[in-house]
């Protein structure tokens, strides 16, 4: 027996207003049951994701109304959430501790009359090494922070730098990345940013956190994803084309950011991508389309490395190649990803996959889809979860 995805539910998305977490979370998931053809009290599961902007708690189950539920979790890996959500979601199917399991992430940082980047100021104090709610710092972290890396702009800078200097990684390599995905996103309606940008604009466009441009960078988001996980068996008979789980893994590498470790040069990538292909059966040259976190152009570059689309060092050469835009020959965050679309935390990338395997893409449906490899990454390279899914059933 294999596991699905049968239902993909999408709120407003951007710098929408006035709604909590714990609202959008359970609009979310209302439209996701509805996608799938399915009754709120049809589900026996909900999986719940924190977010920048506060939590929807396990107490949206209650919003919802639901009863006699037999699995319900606060699930928290930043944003390697969603791939762990899924991946626990198809576990408890597959060994019967439920049958139908909502996983949703919702978030609402941004503010009216307030930046983006206030989002995370709010937001203090949940960075490596903080305490959690506060804005100290303790052990190592404290080293860091007393040299001026408080922020995570800071420290993914940081990374960026190391793989520059060991591998000669470019600014404009990593510039190629967000061109790309904007061209993608030039298809997606729900994108925030469809204007199509060009090498030129990124490297005008103001420094971040050197070698990080503005548009190296993610953007932040208000609303709510949520997807809902049954038996391969069930989804045949549901109202939309189930998208097949084939495979799943996690890596948690530990890095510490001091002299000897592979910080910026490795990820958890390495560890989960194999571990979810290897279950897949599939391996990194059976791969149509790449669904990547990309909280940061570089992000994006180093995943690909550490899944074995291109040799430890040459992701910058990948990325310059063309191979990751519309007629490329990887196309990779077909929606625009979180640097163009929206902020979902891992709920980004997932819901692309989704939307690409059902073959809803529209201007941006990639040529082929029998193998989408999906990403999340979260923290400083702390986390990383992968999926394998298809349209297609494992085996068939």
């Amino acid at each position: 027996m294999g596991t699905s995805i049968v239902g993909l539910g999408m709120t407003e998305l951007g710098r929408v207003y006035g709604r909590s977490p714990r609202r959008l979370a359970a609009d979310a998931v209302r439209l996701a049951a509805a996608d799938a053809g399915l009754a709120l009290g049809d589900l026996d599961g909900l999986l719940v994701s924190h977010g920048i902007g506060g939590s929807p708690g396990i107490e949206l189950a209650d919003t919802l109304g639901l009863r006699d539920l037999r699995l319900l979790a606060l699930v928290n890996s930043y944003g390697a959430t969603a791939g762990a959500m899924v991946s626990y979601a198809a576990m408890s199917v597959l060994n019967g501790s439920a049958t139908t399991v909502a996983c949703v992430f919702a978030d609402a940082p941004l503010k009216p009359k307030q930046s983006a980047g206030s989002a995370y100021d709010r937001a203090a104090g949940t960075g490596p090494g903080a305490a959690p709610g506060k804005t100290e710092w303790y052990g190592f972290g404290g080293m860091t922070a007393a040299l001026g890396l408080r922020s995570v702009n800071s420290h993914y800078a940081l990374a960026a730098q190391r793989h520059m200097a060991r591998y000669g990684t470019t600014s404009e390599q990593l510039g190629a990345i967000a061109v790309a995905t904007r061209r993608w996103a030039a298809g997606n309606p729900l994108a925030q940013l469809r204007e199509p940008i060009t090498i030129e604009d990124h490297q005008r466009s103001r420094w971040v956190s050197e070698p990080l441009h503005l548009l190296d960078c993610c953007l932040v988001s208000n609303g709510a994803v949520a997807v809902i996980v049954t038996s391969a068996d069930r989804a045949r008979d549901l109202a939309r084309p189930p998208v097949h789980l084939w495979g799943w893994g996690q890596g948690h590498p530990g890095h510490r950011r001091e002299r000897g470790s592979d910080f910026g040069l490795t990820t958890g990538a390495a560890a989960s991508g194999a571990a979810a292909m290897k279950m897949a059966g599939v391996t990194a040259a059976d791969v149509d389309v790449c669904e990547l976190y990309d909280c940061y152009t570089y992000t994006v570059l180093v995943t690909l490395e550490d899944y074995g689309f291109c040799a430890k060092g040459e992701g910058g050469a990948f990325a310059a190649s063309g191979a990751l835009g519309p007629g490329g020959s990887l196309p990779t965050n077909t929606g625009g990803g979180q640097l163009s679309a929206y902020y979902m935390w891992g709920m980004t990338p997932l819901s692309e996959a989704v939307i690409q395997a059902r073959g809803d893409g529209g201007q941006r449906q990639a040529p082929c889809t029998d193998v989408i490899l999906v990403s999340g990454n979260g923290g400083i390279l702390d986390h990383h979860s992968t999926l394998v899914v298809s349209p297609h059933e494992k085996g068939a």
